[in-house]
């Protein structure tokens, strides 16, 4: 187990250096000179001269790349254009911030997903199991937006009009003192994951309770609900840790919209607006912080499977 677990690790790491390579390589080509962007267009020749050496521009564009991955494990990430300042001081609030709403969020949409996936499976063919399938197709068929502006017309606007449609914290204040406008972007983004969850839980449940073993714990005398809880369920949750983790990791990069569209000062709107700005070292941080949160879902999720189902756990070892 400790092999398999440290084999899982180094791939991981493998594909972050990778993933680092390509945003590296990517960031280059955006067009713009990131010292004239800092600076502005009224800068001398020599401030620029002294920007860009400041900030390694002249070194050979593999040694910057060290420079910048040798940074990221020390916390300095450069300095944004657009402020002039280091930019872990711009993202500490946008990180948490973001952190906040997703974290919401997955409290919302796990369990939720869980249970009417569960229900959804044992009263198979029902009003309850049609219902909530049709529901789950329907809102996995919609982009985030879609939802996000449903939910607006529905909550802001001319029909209950309850609840704010952007958020509009005060500057230097939390956006979790103020509840009310976490609301409608954790709605939105529970709406978009829980359709995924739901669905796989509905059907590895149902291969589950179709298997062998069920029957035999049945045939046992063993009451139905020890028979949901103690078999059925946790063999079938090895599967949906996977969905439940391509979801969460989805919500590291997906958040972009339902920020943007929600004005929500998170990871999401800083990289819009980073990306406008053609503010390289932000959106280096950004993705490759992206990228990380999606790996190590994907990690902990597959060891979270693996500890679950002691089937898979014994293949896995042998």
């Amino acid at each position: 187990m400790t092999r398999m677990i440290a084999k899982r690790l180094l791939v991981s790491l493998i594909i972050l250096f990778i993933v680092s390579v390509l945003v590296f390589v990517a960031t280059l080509l955006l067009p713009g000179d990131p010292a004239q962007a800092i600076l502005g267009q009224q800068a001398t020749p020599e401030r620029l001269a002294a920007l860009r050496e400041q900030m390694n521009l002249n070194d050979p564009v593999f040694v910057r790349y060290f420079t910048w991955l040798g940074g990221l494990f020390t916390g300095n990430l450069g300095y944004s254009a657009a402020t002039g300042g280091p930019v872990t001081a711009l993202l500490a609030d946008r990180i948490q911030s973001s952190l906040v709403l997703m974290g919401l969020a997955a409290l919302i949409s796990i369990p939720v997903g869980i249970i009417v996936g569960t229900f959804s499976a044992l009263k198979r063919g029902r009003a309850f199991d049609n219902a909530s399938t049709g529901i789950s197709l329907v809102l996995a068929s919609l982009p985030e937006f879609v939802i996000g502006i449903g939910l607006v017309a529905l909550f802001s606007t001319s029909v209950f009009k309850i609840l704010p449609s952007v958020t509009m914290a005060p500057p230097g204040e939390a956006v979790w003192n103020y509840p009310v406008q976490l609301v409608l972007p954790t709605i939105t983004l529970a709406l978009v994951v829980t359709p995924y969850i739901v669905r796989m839980m509905r059907a590895t449940m149902l291969e589950v309770l179709d298997s062998g073993f069920v029957e035999m714990a049945r045939l046992k005398g063993v009451p139905e609900r020890q028979v949901v809880l103690r078999h059925a369920v946790p063999h079938a949750l090895a599967p949906v840790a996977q969905v439940i983790a391509i979801q969460l990791a989805w919500m590291a990069g997906g958040v972009v919209v339902i920020e943007f569209l929600f004005r929500y000062p998170g990871i999401g709107q800083a990289l819009v607006d980073a990306v406008a700005n053609r503010d390289v070292q932000v959106v280096q941080a950004l993705s490759i912080l992206i990228a990380a949160a999606y790996i190590v879902v994907n990690l902990l999720a597959d060891l979270v499977g693996i500890f679950t189902n002691p089937k898979l756990r014994t293949e896995k070892a042998a």
